[in-house]
This record gives structure tokens, C-alpha cells and sequence, in this order.
């Protein structure tokens, strides 16, 4: 295991998971959402993101954070590993919330706490009918990578656990 993606729907814990798989193996960390967003909340342009993205997956080893559909084969292409916290939308939603008014390592600006993005609970509430067949099918296109699919935090926490 030398270069992971770790996807899954906003919410999911993407970011935590990454950062303990990162402080257990040693492996570097990067965040989409640090390639892809501006502290003042605008984005970087498409073809600036795509050459991040891409000097990231040159390199020898990496664990990659993030969903951004756009990219996803490419980064599955490039991966040995394929983590996939597929967890239920309640939980998801309830990360959501959780993290707002916190300071983190994956993004540019702390949410405020009484922050809600309408657009974005939207995509969250539909990612299950819309974004998650798409992934479930590039997961059969790349069913020779190694996958890990998790159901439920505990189970990718067992696996943190005995790595």
C-alpha cells in the first residue's frame, strides 16, 4: 500500500480517516479540497487543479483525500489502493454538522457553526442515487486494485486499529 485514495460521501470522515492512515503508515497526505480551494473561498482554476493533482499522483507514495468526481478514474488509475467509507447519509450528515466551527487540516476556512450550505446538504442527501452508482462502477473497473469498502466507522476504525 503505497498510493491510496480515500472517497466516500461528504461527511463520511474522509479527512480523519486519511489523517490516522497517514500517522500509521508514514505515508504523505494530501487534500483535494487544499489543491482545489482559495483561503477566501474560490477555487483555483480547473487547469491549475488538474496540474496539482497530477504532480501529486507522480509521486512515489501518497494517500489522496477526496472525492471531486472529475478526477476520480484518473486517480484510480493511478492508485494501488482504494478506500471507500460508504456509509449510510444520516451519519454523513451528522459529520457534517459536527464539523462546523472547527479548524481543519483539509480545508482553507473554518464553517461557521451555524453555516448551512443548502446546495451542498443537497448534493449530500443525493449522493446515494446519484454520485454512488458511478463510484461503484469504477470500483468494478478497477476491481484489480486493491479495494477496502467500510460500512460503518467502526469498521474502518478496527482496520486502523490493526494496521
Amino acid at each position: 500500500m503505497k498510493r491510496v485514495i480515500v472517497i466516500g460521501c461528504p461527511g463520511s470522515g474522509k479527512s480523519t480517516f486519511s489523517r490516522k492512515l497517514h500517522h500509521s503508515t508514514g505515508l504523505p497526505l494530501y487534500h483535494l479540497d487544499m489543491l482545489y480551494w482559495n483561503a477566501d473561498r474560490t477555487t483555483v482554476p480547473r487547469e491549475i487543479f488538474r496540474e496539482r493533482l497530477q504532480e501529486t499522483i507522480e509521486k512515489e507514495e501518497w494517500i489522496l483525500d477526496g472525492n471531486y468526481g472529475s478526477t476520480m478514474e484518473l486517480r484510480m488509475e493511478a492508485c494501488d489502493t482504494i478506500i471507500f467509507l460508504d456509509y449510510p447519509m444520516d451519519v454523513c450528515l451528522a459529520g457534517i454538522k459536527e464539523r462546523r466551527g472547527k479548524e481543519r487540516t483539509d480545508m482553507p476556512w473554518v464553517e461557521a457553526e451555524d453555516e448551512e450550505d443548502e446546495e451542498f446538504i443537497g448534493f449530500v442527501k443525493n449522493y446515494n442515487t446519484v454520485s454512488r452508482p458511478v463510484v461503484l462502477e469504477l470500483l468494478k473497473k478497477y476491481a484489480g486494485k486493491k479495494i477496502l469498502i467500510f460500512k460503518a466507522r467502526a469498521e474502518a476504525d478496527v482496520f486502523l486499529e490493526r494496521w
